[in-house]
């Protein structure tokens, strides 16, 4: 993989794109948008400002052409919010140089909205996502259509309900983001390995009512998961959650750990090969550890649970708590602070988002076909949205939800020895006779140990007594 990465970043070093950015040159060039618009506040004058991952088509700088498949980052204003993946456009700016650790190979501050390939002066903000009839710009489409299908509901769901389904949080109401943060539920509003295994699962448990074999359902739910990954968008994050939420089903259906194991290498590595800058992104690495979490930690955790404790109680415990002890070292870097329930709400929240996303998911196809039918499901959902999100402001509320926690190096190391002592009390909770048993066994060991270090104590004053003998 270092020798991969190394072969993938010569291009961005000593490519066209990079002379322009080290020269700081005024440029035009042609580019196919590659990632969602990110918001990066307001300028001076109080205009938006975005930044959007792209890839060079061509480059013109100092009068010459030229060919180039390098991945830069542009940044504007005006217009630059709508441009969706698999969008071709022209725009000019200046080019400068990626900071350390970036992986695109120049950043292009761009002086015009985007422009059509085939004209220097339309601006292309009306140019919507069936405009060049790319596959990958039907997505976009269809999270617009959902959204404004979905502004009939009330309270956060109108929001809630798209950014769980297709990932589209434009609509979500800033104290809900907020909230959602302080409970650690915002992987709700993402695409994520929990969507795409809730797809899978739906799909073969509707496979195997119909008593199909194992191999044709499987094959009918990856066929149903790889539509789904279309229906959203096939961008890197997609395919990762696709991929993970696939291999964290095979885990809890499985029960083979080695096998499940085997598959999330398998997976990290062949990703890494598709795309090495994912060995630098924060989603990706929190994706991998929830999936270790789930592979390595989940059904041990779901098998000690008591016998009167359903199977599905368990899981639902188990499977946030295995994400979350992997995840929490990572996260407290990034955020110092602790979440003190967000174990609580991610169980509480668990029975609504299946429906939420399997109701909402079933309603997306239907909104440009059949509007009037996607009004069932878009209810449905949107009730289990509001509950959603009812109970992350609820639990956001309580006093002491978002602690403070030690920054840096210290911060990881204590939240890692966090999650060894939280692993070891949910054990012991969980085994009251042994535990029971263990601490009467000190108990003894320690009597044993005072009565012996009494004895000798007194043997050593008995014998430093004048006349002992």
């Amino acid at each position: 993989m270092a020798a991969h990465a190394a072969a993938e970043a010569v291009p961005r070093q000593d490519g066209p794109v990079a002379d322009a950015a080290a020269a700081r040159d005024s440029v035009v060039i042609h580019v196919l948008i590659v990632g969602d618009p990110r918001e990066l506040g307001t300028d001076s004058r109080g205009s938006g400002r975005w930044a959007v991952p792209a890839e060079v088509i061509d480059i013109a700088s100092d009068g010459m052409l030229t060919r180039s498949r390098t991945r830069i980052l542009l940044t504007g204003g005006e217009g630059w919010d709508q441009v969706v993946t698999g969008q071709e456009v022209r725009t000019a700016g200046k080019l400068k140089q990626a900071k350390p650790g970036q992986i695109e190979a120049g950043v292009l501050a761009a002086a015009t909205p985007p422009m059509r390939p085939d004209s220097r002066h339309k601006p292309d903000t009306q140019n919507k996502p069936e405009a060049h009839g790319n596959i990958s710009q039907g997505p976009a489409q269809l999270k617009i259509q959902f959204a404004s299908a979905a502004e009939w509901l009330r309270g956060d769901a109108a929001g809630l309900l798209p950014g769980m389904v297709t990932g589209d949080t434009t609509g979500v109401d800033e104290s809900l983001e907020e909230a959602m943060k302080t409970t650690s539920t915002t992987h709700l509003t993402a695409v994520s390995g929990a969507n795409c295994s809730l797809i899978l699962g739906g799909l073969v448990l509707l496979a195997r009512s119909f008593r199909l074999a194992r191999g044709v359902a499987a094959i009918m739910a990856l066929g149903g998961l790889a539509a789904f990954v279309m229906m959203v968008g096939p961008d890197a994050s997609v395919l990762r959650a696709a991929v993970m939420g696939a291999i964290g089903l095979t885990a809890l259906s499985g029960g083979r750990r080695g096998r499940s194991l085997g598959f999330l290498c398998l997976a990290v590595t062949g990703l890494l090969i598709l795309d090495p800058s994912l060995g630098i992104s924060i989603g990706f690495l929190l994706s991998v550890l929830a999936t270790l979490g789930i592979v390595l930690l989940a059904r041990p955790i779901a098998s000690w649970a008591p016998a009167w404790v359903p199977s599905s109680l368990a899981s639902a415990v188990a499977v946030p708590l295995a994400a979350q002890l992997l995840c929490s070292p990572v996260i407290v870097a990034l955020q110092p602070q602790f979440s003190s329930y967000a174990l609580l709400t991610n169980i509480a929240v668990a029975p609504f988002v299946a429906p939420v996303t399997i109701l909402g998911t079933i309603a997306v196809p239907l909104v440009p076909l059949l509007p009037w039918l996607s009004l069932v499901p878009i209810a449905a959902a949107g009730a289990s949205a509001e509950t959603v999100a009812g109970i992350a402001r609820f639990f956001a509320g309580l006093p002491g939800a978002a602690m403070p926690w030690p920054e840096g190096p210290t911060g990881i190391a204590t939240m890692v020895l966090w999650s060894v002592v939280t692993i070891l009390m949910v054990w012991l909770i969980l085994h009251p006779t042994w535990a029971g048993s263990a601490v009467l066994s000190l108990h003894r060991r320690l009597v044993l140990l005072m009565a012996a270090g009494e004895s000798a104590i007194r043997r050593r004053w008995t014998a430093g007594r004048p006349g002992a003998r």
